[in-house]
């Protein structure tokens, strides 16, 4: 696990660069956000409840796989320089668990804006299955210090 921070300054970020990294989620990850945020909904812990759901099965907690934009921000662009404004989610499916399974998430970040006087980027984050399926999508704002 790299621990360590991106150090990029304002003047390297370009509009139109992308950034992302790939996520396991898979019942552990789930189990340790329920415990973390006290979050125990049954659509998330318990199975016999979720196989009774339209999913057909446990889902991973929204806000758990939006999680990982805070990582995209954080430690890869800008990284260590890093100031978090805001971000904008939309939730567009959700991410199933099954009995066996194990999910395999891409978090990427796209520069689409810079606003030089304050040195803010805008980024279109966006997490997707290894199927392409769009999971989350949404807009973050990130002052450059």
């Amino acid at each position: 696990m790299n621990t360590k921070a991106n150090k990029l300054e304002y003047k390297q970020i370009k509009i139109g660069d992308s950034f992302s990294f790939e996520q396991i989620i898979d019942k552990v990850t789930v189990g340790k956000f329920a415990e973390l945020t006290g979050d125990f909904n049954p659509l998330h812990c318990d199975e016999p409840y979720a196989q009774a759901t339209p999913w057909g099965g446990r889902v991973a907690h929204g806000m758990l796989l939006a999680s990982f934009f805070s990582k995209l921000v954080g430690m890869i662009c800008p990284g260590e320089r890093a100031l978090y404004l805001s971000q904008y989610l939309n939730f567009k499916n959700p991410l199933g668990l099954g009995s066996k399974r194990i999910n395999k998430i891409i978090v990427t970040g796209k520069v689409v804006n810079k606003f030089d006087a304050v040195k803010i980027i805008e980024m279109k984050t966006r997490i997707v299955t290894k199927a392409g399926q769009i999971v989350i999508d949404g807009m973050a704002r990130v002052k450059v210090r």
